[in-house]
């Protein structure tokens, strides 16, 4: 997978009603007791990003993920409900890039997904702005994310948030 966005479907879920207020939720640092969900929110953005293309394996998964959380210049945070904190509701994924040309560092969108819950855009929101608020923080002039063309609450997301589309990526697939 090269990366990308999900906001349909939930790889994980709460019992709990809608909490409904952004002080209900917390934004946190994905640990390695995350990694299970987390592996199940990238094969969901494989198969909406990629549909019958995707890559579904939970060991290529778990070893990608596993080898991003704590490393220097990868961003990985969960949001959870404050009242179980533990369990992970969204996820979002932004690696540091450094431009070869301009020497610029900018971050590289990974992923984005959120439970199928009912403060879902809530739950998104949180989480992209906790991002944004870390990238600023790790000095990155520029964000960049792909997202499916299908995608259209990622798409809203971004576009909430200030991304623009500036690429169009263009597929043909030969004939068998």
């Amino acid at each position: 997978m090269n990366g990308g966005a999900a906001m349909n479907g939930g790889a994980a879920t709460s019992s709990s009603a809608p909490l409904n207020s952004d002080q209900d939720y917390l934004i946190r640092q994905a640990t390695q007791d995350d990694l299970e969900a987390l592996v199940r929110y990238e094969i969901e953005i494989a198969v909406v990003s990629f549909a019958d293309e995707a890559i579904t394996d939970p060991a290529l998964h778990r070893k990608r993920v596993a080898g991003a959380l704590g490393k220097p210049g990868e961003i990985t945070l969960v949001a959870a409900a404050r009242q179980e904190p533990e369990v992970p509701l969204g996820w979002a994924w932004l690696s540091a890039r450094t431009n070869s040309l301009t020497g610029d560092r900018y971050g590289n969108f990974r992923s984005l997904a959120v439970s199928d819950v009912a403060d879902r855009s809530l739950i998104a929101e949180l989480l992209m702005a906790a991002v944004l608020a870390a990238a600023d923080e790790n000095g990155m002039t520029q964000l960049t994310g792909k997202v499916h063309a299908g995608n259209l609450g990622m798409r809203s997301l971004y576009r909430k948030f200030g991304f623009t589309a500036t690429h169009i990526t263009m597929e043909r697939k030969a004939d068998s």
